[in-house]
């Protein structure tokens, strides 16, 4: 189980290789100061108070969030260690999101239910800016969703997702953190 701590160090160590292909202390200091940095602290704090049951605290790390980062993200929404909001501004995701490992979103993007079904994210999946993933669908490891893609049924594994209705472009082999066939 991770603490709150070592999620937030991920999360930020995540961003700085992102943004600065580095994580050292220099990059570190940097991505504190990035946009979407706040959000991604507030969130983290908001999924510590809820772990521990401190429910007023909870709500009040969700609403600085909204208000000060513009950035909605439900309070029961769960992300693995490396989320990363490479952007935060119109970031909206419904509170019963689930996600893994290394997800990485840009600004504008929606992740949301429909008929009281949510999305599930798998690991090391990237949201392009302004793109919908909408209802029960599963997104799959190592998969990429273009900017402004509605995505309205499932993304396999390592595939492409791009317009509207989103289609799927399989990838023949994943690719690594640097677009390289692994």
């Amino acid at each position: 189980m991770w603490s709150v701590p070592r999620l937030l160090r991920e999360d930020l160590r995540c961003k700085a290789r992102w943004c600065y292909e580095s994580d050292g202390w220099p990059a570190m200091l940097k991505v504190c100061f990035t946009d979407g940095s706040a959000a991604m602290i507030l969130y983290r704090l908001m999924q510590g108070s809820r772990k521990w049951g401190l429910t007023p605290l909870e709500m009040v790390f969700n609403k600085l969030n909204a208000i000060f980062c513009n950035c909605i993200i439900g309070r029961g929404a769960d992300f693995g260690p490396g989320f990363v909001l490479i952007h935060s501004s119109g970031i909206v995701i419904n509170g019963a999101v689930r996600g893994g490992r290394g997800i990485h979103l840009e600004h504008q993007v929606t992740i949301g239910a429909e008929n009281r079904r949510s999305p599930v994210l798998g690991d090391d999946v990237f949201i392009g800016a302004g793109a919908k993933v909408i209802g029960g669908v599963a997104v799959g490891d190592g998969a990429r969703i273009g900017a402004n893609a509605v995505v309205i049924d499932d993304v396999p594994a390592h595939a492409t997702a791009v317009g509207i209705p989103a289609r799927m472009i399989l990838r023949p082999e994943p690719l690594d953190a640097y677009g390289v066939a692994a």
